[in-house]
């Protein structure tokens, strides 16, 4: 099939979400697609740059800034977005160019006037990759309220989902979220996991036995550091811990968080707890290679389900993991069937402090730890099964059927 796949960060950016479209992408281009990635750039001068990238194309057309600039300018750049994406991709050589199924990744919930004028040219199917079910896990945690501004933003995602004839959500305790929206004719819903590729076999910068952790069994956080995490309880788990010398807490990334956090841990002289800033994706996997456990965490004011891309990573790598979340996360559940960890959902720290234990006993005690976790992985995340399941979605003969 020939692809238009919609988003907007891809590498050189490092978050997460470039970490999975770049795997995507060298994905479908392994299962003989032609796939052609539409960017915002809105640092290059061109109105477009056509590269290739590891047998696929990105196309990045100038767009308004949208990141590292303040709330309403932002607001207003994200609504101008797409419509500056169509107006110079019709200045690119892909203008004419018609396509068998448009996809797009949601952050952001703008794309929906660019995903509508593609599909209409091209008379194809869309689908949805939706990772943030925005806004309302911004009034989950209390960022906003369900005034005037949650309506505008309600009503810009409501308009993305209706141009979408699949819908692919990471869980299905997300499905409620769409009721409405499968009550139309024609569309579909579906669970679409997380993915993550081959790991890399980069070296790790970091070395752990260079640091004050050398010798610990070491519990890994590498992720972004921000209010969505509620990442405090993590200091208290460490200072529950400080007097056991052969545990370690190493917390690598960056975040709105990260540097309060580590003024925290430094002001209450945590000498078990390290931080480290973002490093390259792949270096990741030989940096969990240096350590026991990864660490999830999620603000338990979150009432939608998540699955973050860190908790591919540590099971991928064989890491068990100790997972500290919402209530009633589908991905509680998860780890508990599949025995790969354990996980809090009460937010006490007198709780997580027995569940840490516990995952520490296990470690040493339970061989086949390790073997489930990189087993769970591979049934349910590995990029083949994505893409294979995105095709089998756009290439349904009737809109919305499986």
């Amino acid at each position: 099939m020939r692809i238009a796949l919609i988003a907007d960060t891809f590498p050189p950016l490092r978050t997460s979400g470039a970490v999975q479209l770049r795997d995507l992408t060298r994905e479908f281009a392994r299962q003989g697609h032609s796939l052609c990635v539409l960017l915002p750039a809105p640092d290059q001068h061109e109105p477009w740059k056509l590269e290739e990238f590891d047998g696929a194309q990105v196309l990045r057309l100038k767009a308004p800034r949208t990141k590292d600039i303040g709330y309403v300018r932002r607001t207003l750049a994200e609504l101008a977005m797409p419509f500056a994406m169509l107006r110079n991709l019709g200045k690119s050589p892909l203008a004419k160019e018609r396509w068998d199924g448009v996809v797009w990744y949601a952050p952001s919930i703008f794309h929906g006037p660019l995903v509508s004028s593609l599909r209409k040219a091209s008379g194809c199917k869309s689908y949805l990759i939706i990772r943030d079910i925005f806004p309302e896990w911004a009034v989950d945690m209390g960022l906003m309220g369900r005034g005037l501004l949650y309506r505008f933003f309600d009503t810009v995602a409501r308009y993305q989902y209706s141009v979408a004839d699949v819908i692919g959500v990471q869980t299905p305790g997300n499905r409620r979220y769409f009721e409405s929206w499968l009550a139309h004719p024609g569309r579909h819903l579906e669970v679409l996991q997380n993915w993550l590729d081959k790991p890399s076999q980069m070296r790790c910068s970091i070395r752990v036995d260079q640091t004050v952790l050398a010798g610990r069994k070491v519990f890994v956080y590498a992720g972004n550091m921000g209010v969505a995490q509620g990442m405090d309880i993590l200091l208290d788990l460490a200072d529950k811990l400080r007097s056991r010398p052969d545990v370690g807490f190493l917390f690598v990334g960056r975040g709105s968080d990260a540097a309060r956090l580590k003024a925290a841990a430094q002001a209450r002289q945590l000498d078990n707890v390290v931080f480290f800033d973002e490093i390259d994706p792949d270096e990741i996997p030989d940096l969990y290679a240096q350590c026991h456990a990864g660490i999830v965490a999620l603000d338990p004011r979150h009432k939608s389900h998540n699955i973050p891309g860190k908790f591919l990573t540590y099971i991928q790598s064989g890491l068990p993991v100790l997972a500290n979340i919402n209530a009633g996360n589908d991905l509680a559940q998860m780890i508990r069937d599949e025995r790969v960890g354990q996980v809090c959902e009460t937010n006490q720290i007198d709780e997580l402090l027995l569940l840490t234990e516990e995952l520490l006993d296990q470690i040493e005690t339970d061989s086949g730890l390790s073997a489930r976790c990189a087993a769970l992985f591979e049934r349910e995340f590995a990029v083949k099964n994505a893409v294979v399941q995105i095709v089998a979605a756009l290439s349904a003969t009737e809109p919305g059927q499986p």
